[in-house]
């Protein structure tokens, strides 16, 4: 062992171009593709209106509707809580659409504050649970928002044909779901873009019960802070005084500790969340898979995910396989590419941090996918033949459309960990265990980059800079000598024990490129900083946590005991990614990820409210022997 010292068929595969175009996009940017000759005021009108929902809210709605009146046209609605700029009435957004190509069809385009955020009246609830049964006027939801919503527009604006699409990536991609849930019967189509199903499980604010400190702090400080009256000031960024976010939430100490030092009370949600760590009713209220049996397997649905987003990946995956379940023969498409949180919509695509992926993916998405889409439910253009799922290979670089997801040709194989950090699909012959001490103190960074916020790129970040610690266990394959693609969930299978009551596990997938791998762009002499190099570079494909005291039950925890071998299973997620030869594949072990994942004391306990005196040290054991066969399961496409 060495410790951190030491081919297939594819229906309508479409192999994408390998000219390089590079992405200079940042998360905020407008479409790289907006069509800077298109004047978007010279064929729209904007209006603004304020819109009764049934319980007598009025939510602020700016509509741009075409000017040319003599074809009556479908509506595409996006809802959000991050404001709905320019308010101006006499200022117009750049592009309408979520692509250029939406503006030249003539949608008339719907904006929406949702209840309680900026111009909108109303309270804002967080993630706020769906009411199946409204015994009255006074039972809203967001499900009735978007339902009230349509009625509205169908009433009052002119010229429209009796269709809505509802579209809308991350919140609004929730707010797109809420909509899909017994839904108007003018909705015809719907396109939830990295919506979250869980932020207790796999989403935005904690990962399989562990509190991700870093995100949580950040969305809550500038999203969920009360307001006094409807407005459209955005709020005024956290002041963490350093750029430095690992020293600032060091500094920190516990989450519990967060409102006294900096909120004050002044953030309801993050004094929520520190009153419920457990799976509770809190929690399984605002889940939403328990509600899809709500959407008629007939409404046209385009699902989107993407393989690198660090906030909700999680969501759009357990929203398919639960439609998949619910209705077999539903009008479902999933769409995965190599994109960060939202990136289809907002970067060309083509690279993300230092990878490659040789074209530009969301041009791809945008004109082949999503246009095509819309435009065949809401317009009746064009063909549609209802792919079920169309997700990119990395790796290869490769566009494939599957009958389903995982696809039909893949099994199960095995990949176990062996002595001095080897990994095979052999499994260990010999007992064993490797070992390293978790000291919260010295927590692992989740990242090298010295940085306040998570970023978008820090799940595809080399992680060489934790692979020589000596609190990250690496497992690495010789070269490989042909290729081996892997396509749907990754399970973590681990035989750990600890010395404490408690223990956190990262399991970390990478690709090692070859140490001749060429770079991205010839290396300037005397570069500073220097770019970086391609050769071992490591991949990181898929990463999770696992909080050891909820392996029985979320809602339940149970102590660990101290020096006992026990069982640890968890979902890496799905990848589709093929290691070519000559590479590597490579699994990292380790204990702490700050401050992405807050701190685990060693203790059975509750951690948000641990005082500094309760963390310690502890050694974390990993066997490996034919007995208590640490893995992950791969599911390897023939």
């Amino acid at each position: 062992m060495r410790n951190g010292n030491a081919r297939r068929l594819s229906s309508f595969a479409l192999v994408v171009a390998s000219l390089l175009v590079a992405s200079s996009c940042t998360r905020n940017a407008p479409n790289p593709a907006a069509d800077e000759a298109f004047d978007v005021k010279a064929h729209y009108v904007k209006s603004e209106y304020m819109v009764p929902m049934r319980d007598g809210v009025k939510l602020f709605t700016i509509v741009y509707t075409p000017r040319d009146t003599t074809q009556a046209t479908p509506f595409l609605l996006v809802r959000t809580p991050y404001s709905i700029p320019p308010y101006e009435p006499d200022v117009y957004k750049p592009q309408l659409g979520p692509s250029p190509e939406f503006d030249r069809e003539g949608y008339i385009f719907v904006y929406q504050d949702v209840r309680g955020k900026y111009r909108s009246e109303g309270q804002f609830v967080l993630l706020k649970p769906y009411q199946a049964i409204k015994r009255d006027t006074s039972d809203v939801d967001e499900s009735s928002d978007v339902y009230d919503t349509i009625d509205w527009l169908l009433g009052n604006i002119p010229h429209n044909n009796g269709r809505v699409g509802q579209w809308g990536v991350s919140y609004p991609g929730y707010q797109t779901v809420m909509g899909m849930l017994a839904p108007h019967a003018a909705l015809k189509a719907s396109s939830p873009q990295a919506s979250p199903s869980d932020s207790y499980i796999g989403d935005d604010f904690l990962h399989n019960g562990a509190f991700r400190f870093m995100y949580a702090f950040s969305w809550l400080s500038g999203n969920a802070r009360p307001r006094t009256a409807p407005t459209e000031e955005r709020g005024k960024p956290f002041d963490y005084g350093t750029p430095d976010g690992y020293r600032f939430f060091m500094d920190v100490g516990t989450p519990a500790r967060v409102d006294e030092l900096y909120f004050h009370g002044a953030v309801p949600d993050w004094t929520t969340f520190m009153e419920h760590p457990n799976y509770d009713a809190y929690w399984t209220a605002q889940g939403l898979l328990k509600d899809l049996g709500a959407v008629p397997a007939t409404l046209p649905i385009l699902d989107v995910a993407g393989w690198f987003d660090a906030e909700d990946f999680y969501g759009p995956l357990s929203i398919f396989y639960r439609l998949e379940k619910l209705h077999p023969q539903n009008k479902t498409t999933l769409v995965v590419g190599p994109w960060r949180h939202g990136g289809w919509n907002s970067t060309s695509g083509a690279e993300l941090g230092n990878i490659r992926f040789g074209s530009e993916t969301s041009r791809h998405f945008q004109t082949t996918l999503q246009f095509p889409f819309f435009q065949h439910y809401l317009k009746d253009k064009g063909e549609w033949n209802n792919p079920k799922a169309v997700v990119f290979e990395t790796g290869n670089n490769v566009w494939h459309t599957y009958p389903s997801w995982p696809p039909p040709a893949t099994r199960e194989r095995k990949l176990y960990f062996h002595a001095d950090g080897a990994l095979s699909f052999t499994p260990p012959a010999a007992p064993g265990y490797d070992e390293y001490v978790n000291d919260p103190a010295k927590p692992v960074p989740f990242s090298s980059q010295t940085r306040t916020t998570q970023g978008a790129l820090w799940m595809i970040e080399d992680p060489r800079f934790a692979s020589t610690r000596p609190d990250v266990l690496v497992y690495e394959t010789e070269p490989l000598t042909e290729p081996v693609t892997i396509a749907g969930p990754i399970i973590a299978s681990l035989r750990v024990s600890t010395s404490g009551t408690d223990a956190d596990w990262i399991v970390k997938l990478i690709d090692v490129l070859p140490g001749d791998a060429p770079d991205n762009e010839p290396v300037p002499r005397g570069a500073d900083p220097a770019p970086v190099r391609m050769g071992h570079f490591q991949m990181l494909l898929a990463g999770e946590v696992f909080r050891s005291k909820y392996r029985e039950s979320y809602e339940t925890p149970v102590a660990m005991v101290p020096s006992k071998v026990t069982q640890i299973e968890f979902d890496l997620r799905d990848r589709f990614h093929t290691f070519k030869p000559g590479h590597r594949i490579m699994v990292q072990v380790q204990s702490s990820w700050f401050p992405l994942i807050d701190r685990n004391p060693g203790q059975f306990m509750d951690i948000y409210h641990a005082k500094r005196s309760d963390y310690k040290k502890t050694t974390q054991r990993v066997y490996r022997s034919p007995q208590d066969p640490s893995h992950l399961a791969l599911n390897v496409l023939q």
